[in-house]
């Protein structure tokens, strides 16, 4: 069984879902007022990576990522640019999922916009207004963080430490510094929906809350982000929830940062953010990106450099190139795969999504393979190539190379070898020359020819 790390218990725990061979995961989406950048990217992949896996192992995964169609940032860049905020978020969010379909992952099953929740956002906060954990001020509705008495459980602090690390507000309405705004009252020509407490909008913490419940249930089995979004976001969604007296999640789950040249933490404020836009003209292959993230802990920064992706295209070399060298094996009678190479990466994988620990074990398959494959030896080298395609595949790599050799042009590598092996070098080279007209590379091997695009 899967174990992951529980933000909010500070330890790793088994995955334990609500219903028995299903598995409902709410991740953070998109707050759609620009261009996606690889922060973005590496949470993308980790949370599609995870949902594969868990696919692979055989549960029916819902998985549901919000977009946050309107927001403080979104109305900002409208004014700015003297376009409608709809417009806005309806070109960010078109390039949100361009990008994920350039990185390959999965669209989420379910995918709700914030607009389309304001009524139940309503009634979420009235509700938390009557229990006395909300509070109106003249200018929106507040939550009193004070009401719930495990408040700062994921950032794992008490309430008391967080009040006195709190910065000065300016409201000085607020009960308390950690307050958070329920409903934001409409400035003028700003975008509204009604309200008890009169137009507006409601506040960022307030989507995620009624979204989750809403669409997969009291108790979901995950809820995942960014580290960046421990505090405050998750932890006032999850305020919210206990103060309305519902079971939120299960499980909390977040990925580590984006770190730019030596260790420097990726973010605006320091000018060092790389779009995805910029990443894929960077990279010819956008595999790479994902392989990268494969190859760091989750829970762990990643440094995104030319260095770190150039060796990530390295390693993608060789593994295209086992997959060419599979096709061109011709052992087509068994579609065996070592069991011994997929019962250790799903080990590594089941602990802690130990994608570094089980992206090493296919590697070392790779070599394998190869040494298998020069000697001569195909059944043994195609079934370490058929787990590493296997396993890669379960987590979102695909290799490239098999379908690209059609048989014709395999067959005529096998005549090749056989004019080779009698010696007829006239008509080996009769044959390379043929295969090369047809647009493939041909190469001499110790296991023989070999041929790629």
């Amino acid at each position: 069984m899967l174990r992951l790390h529980d933000t909010a218990l500070g330890r790793i725990e088994e995955l334990e879902t609500r219903e028995p061979g299903r598995a409902g995961l709410y991740i953070c989406g998109s707050t759609v007022y620009g261009p996606p950048h690889i922060g973005h990217g590496r949470f993308s992949l980790v949370y599609d990576i995870l949902r594969r896996f868990l696919e692979y192992s055989g549960i029916a995964v819902d998985h549901v990522s919000n977009v946050t169609d309107i927001d403080d940032k979104i109305i900002t860049r409208a004014n700015e640019e003297h376009r409608p905020p709809e417009e806005i978020a309806q070109q960010y969010e078109a390039e949100w999922w361009q990008a994920m379909g350039t990185l390959g992952c999965l669209l989420p099953t379910q995918i709700p916009h914030a607009t389309a929740f304001i009524e139940q956002m309503v009634e979420l906060i009235s509700q938390l207004v009557g229990r006395g954990s909300g509070y109106e001020t003249s200018d929106g509705v507040y939550f009193a963080v004070s009401t719930v008495a495990d408040y700062g459980l994921l950032a794992h602090q008490s309430l008391e430490s967080m009040r006195s690390g709190a910065r000065v507000e300016v409201n000085e309405e607020k009960r308390s510094p950690l307050d958070f705004a329920l409903w934001k009252k409409a400035k003028p020509s700003e975008p509204w929906w009604a309200s008890p407490w009169g137009p507006g909008r409601p506040g960022w913490h307030t989507e995620c809350v009624v979204m989750s419940l809403a669409l997969l249930g009291e108790g979901f089995d995950l809820h995942g982000g960014g580290q960046d979004l421990i505090f405050p976001h998750h932890e006032n969604e999850r305020a919210q929830a206990v103060a309305d007296g519902k079971r939120f999640a299960r499980r909390w789950m977040h990925n580590g940062m984006v770190e730019a040249r030596g260790g420097e933490k990726m973010s605006k404020s320091l000018g060092n953010v790389l779009l995805l836009s910029d990443l894929f003209e960077q990279i010819p292959d956008p595999r790479a990106y994902r392989l990268l993230v494969l190859r760091s802990y989750y829970r762990a920064p990643i440094e995104v450099t030319p260095t770190t992706l150039s060796d990530a295209e390295s390693a993608l070399e060789r593994l295209d190139a086992l997959s060419g060298r599979l096709a061109e094996a011709g052992v087509l009678d068994s579609d065996a795969a070592d069991s011994e190479v997929r019962s250790a990466f799903v080990e590594r994988m089941q602990d802690d999504l130990d994608t570094p620990r089980a992206t090493a074990v296919l590697f070392d398959a790779i070599r394998r393979a190869n040494v298998a494959f020069d000697a001569r030896e195909a059944s043994r080298g195609a079934e370490l190539t058929r787990a590493v395609l296997e396993c890669f595949g379960a987590v979102g790599l695909q290799a490239r190379g098999v379908a690209e050799i059609p048989e014709s042009v395999l067959k005529l590598g096998h005549r090749r070898d056989q004019a080779r092996a009698g010696r007829d070098f006239a008509a080996a080279d009769r044959l390379r020359a043929e295969i090369v007209a047809l647009g493939y590379v041909v190469e001499d091997t110790p296991g023989g020819t070999r041929i790629r695009r």
